[in-house]
């Protein structure tokens, strides 16, 4: 099946989403239900193009959040993520306090970057789209996240999990993030458009 639980070969039924050709298992109503993330096996990374050759990646290690899946019809699943600003690891800590300052995230004044679903979007197969209002330093504009579902699983401790996969890309300038500087060379020492890889695991509550 799709993003509620794998494909198989029982009978499938017309989701009642956006695209009437995507089919959705009948299995799908047991996952039905609210979920927390975990942050202990959830990650939030970036990708950002440094000096125009290379690439440096970080992640945030403070994501929290809340999912509401509708296996009946995934237009109607929600997604909720907050993320502390000050937890930005990049494994450099000079690097990770230039962040941190007032030339980027002002994590004193903006604690905190927050992703809110408007619209959840099945693509057919286990791809699913994203879209919501996404905030730092207070801005507020659109991202469209896509999403692979990794499956459903109950842990050893009798947690009933699922996972899921994604990526986006944004232009940090859009949000106010437009600190830079010139290389003597040509072009900028950090890229506009930074990539972000989302990996979910999601508790039922």
């Amino acid at each position: 099946m799709g993003l509620f639980g794998r494909k198989n070969d029982t009978a499938t039924v017309t989701a009642p989403a956006q695209d009437a050709s995507v089919t959705v298992s009948p299995e799908l109503a047991a996952l039905t239900g609210d979920y927390t993330i975990d942050p202990a096996h959830s990650t939030l990374g970036f990708v950002a193009r440094h000096a125009m050759v290379t690439n440096v990646k970080g992640s945030f290690l403070d994501v929290s959040g809340t999912l509401h899946l509708d296996g009946s019809d995934p237009s109607r699943s929600t997604a909720s993520l907050d993320v502390r600003m000050d937890s930005i690891d990049t494994g450099n800590a000079d690097r990770d306090g230039h962040l941190k300052s007032a030339d980027f995230f002002k994590t004193e004044e903006f604690p905190e970057m927050t992703f809110r679903s408007t619209e959840v979007r099945a693509l057919g197969g286990d791809d699913y789209r994203v879209t919501g209002d996404l905030t730092i330093l207070g801005t507020t504009k659109p991202l469209s996240i896509d999403l692979e579902f990794n499956g459903s699983a109950t842990d050893p401790f009798g947690n009933e999990r699922v996972g899921f996969e994604g990526k986006a890309e944004l232009q940090r300038s859009e949000w106010g993030l437009t600190w830079n500087a010139a290389l003597e060379t040509g072009g900028v020492l950090v890229s506009d458009k930074i990539k972000l890889n989302f990996d979910i695991s999601a508790i039922r509550a």
